[in-house]
């Protein structure tokens, strides 16, 4: 079965289905950092970021550092430093061909999140890579985040999911091995379990910074 076939196409279908959002979401985007968001960036230590590249292939990706790695330069404008990843380097491509980002900042035990959309570009500037160092060193390249649109999330989907409640969590016998996943998904048979182990303990302990 082709599940795309009679897909929604067009927003006045959507807006058939769907009552109008309240007057609290409608009103509560803002276009800079206020001292809210600098307060909750600055405890904050994971974010995702979205992008897609020139075609439209979207992409998500973690980023995580100290409290507070994700940079207030002003009131429009935030950094994120590039600390040393997989060097994929899907992100950055894909500012490079749209230059637009999404940035969704979560706090552990916290229901409300904060999203910031906006222009975006690679910096290598030495100027502003020597401020960032709070995954221990100046990155090779920073994001840097024209603010856009910035608003709260409400709580809804960590209510419904338990994330933040220890007793909801999968034991670990019923999820997939992450070795094992990284294993077949290479699809390479020279790379045993134990190599694929191995590259997963290196990778968050001498790669790490």
């Amino acid at each position: 079965m082709d599940w795309f076939e009679g897909a929604i196409r067009d927003e006045a279908e959507l807006h058939e289905i769907y009552e109008p959002s309240s007057w609290l979401v409608q009103n509560k985007t803002i276009d800079h950092l206020d001292p809210h968001c600098r307060q909750y960036l600055a405890v904050c230590g994971f974010v995702l970021l979205a992008s897609a590249d020139a075609s439209g292939r979207a992409d998500v990706t973690p980023r995580g550092g100290p409290r507070g790695f994700v940079s207030v330069l002003d009131d429009r404008t935030l950094a994120v430093p590039d600390a040393t990843g997989n060097r994929r380097l899907d992100t950055m491509r894909n500012v490079l061909q749209t230059g637009r980002i999404g940035m969704l900042a979560l706090l552990p035990g916290r229901g409300q999140t904060l999203r910031v959309n906006g222009r975006a570009c690679v910096s290598t500037a030495p100027a502003l890579l020597s401020q960032l160092t709070a995954v221990g060193k100046p990155p090779r390249a920073a994001l840097v985040i024209a603010v856009e649109e910035v608003f709260t999330h409400c709580p809804k989907a960590f209510v419904r999911s338990g994330l933040w409640d220890p007793a909801t969590w999968p034991a670990k016998q019923e999820q997939p091995s992450p070795a094992a996943m990284l294993r077949d998904h290479v699809g390479d048979a020279s790379l045993t379990l134990a190599d694929a182990e191995q590259a997963m303990v290196d990778a968050v302990t001498i790669r790490l910074a």
